[in-house]
């Protein structure tokens, strides 16, 4: 219980490691951040601000991996995150010529309608972008209230936007396309084909297999039009999707 004479009107920002001064102002100032603060010596200290939030950075511990992702986080409650990932995208474009979506740095996908997503930055520190609105119960390993192959797809949402961890998401979908691919609706597989393309992309994977299988569907009109509905988020939707029949 707090102390009567303690006024709630904190602030908290947090302090995370900085594995290189130069390369973590270079990806903040990228986005738009201003450096409030910046020391190398005697010790790193950083301080970064954009919009209404803070970002501060201390030295790296000793033997910090970046390439591990596992240096420091921080979570920034907003009232939407849409207008944030765009804001960052615009501003990757404009200063790397493309979104980084791999590798160190990088941005993570967004979905329409998703509550969340995450920078990880050079030093390999997460910043998770959430909507104050969340839902506050997850069903980890897909929705019970659906089967099969549209399970997994669900189960491949909470991984990448809740988890953020591809590659799990990755080896879940290939599974469960050789599990239920048969019983699934040809809209139903070209979605998980989607899924796995774009996550092929990101983790370096080949993509060609997953074409063509998307490639062999037939599509109807409506099928299409529910695909781009659902993943018009994702670049190079339009070459992969065979013509509807």
């Amino acid at each position: 219980m707090s102390d009567p004479e303690v006024r709630p009107n904190e602030t908290t920002v947090p302090l995370m490691p900085c594995a290189s001064v130069e390369e973590t102002l270079a990806f903040y100032e990228a986005l738009g951040f201003e450096a409030t603060y910046k020391q190398s010596k005697p010790y790193v200290y950083l301080a970064l601000q954009w919009s209404g939030f803070q970002l501060h950075f201390g030295p790296a511990p000793k033997g910090l991996d970046p390439a591990r992702e596992e240096s420091g986080s921080c979570l920034v409650m907003v009232d939407a995150v849409a207008p944030y990932h765009a804001a960052f995208v615009a501003a990757m474009r404009r200063v790397y010529g493309k979104v980084l979506a791999s590798g160190l740095p990088r941005i993570t996908r967004y979905r329409p309608g998703a509550s969340r997503f995450t920078l990880i930055d050079p030093s390999g520190n997460s910043i998770l972008f959430i909507q104050r609105d969340e839902p506050a119960e997850l069903e980890y390993g897909g929705s019970k209230k659906l089967t099969g192959l549209a399970k997994a797809l669900d189960n491949a949402r909470i991984l990448r936007e809740f988890k953020n961890d591809d590659l799990q998401a990755f080896r879940a979908l290939k599974s469960a396309m050789r599990r239920h691919h048969a019983n699934a609706s040809a809209v139903e597989r070209a979605i998980a084909l989607c899924h796995l393309i774009d996550l092929a992309t990101v983790l370096g994977e080949p993509t060609g297999p997953w074409l063509a299988d998307l490639r062999g569907l037939e599509l109807t009109i409506a099928d299409r039009q529910r695909i781009e509905s659902e993943l018009g988020h994702l670049a190079g939707l339009q070459e992969w999707l065979p013509q509807a029949g």
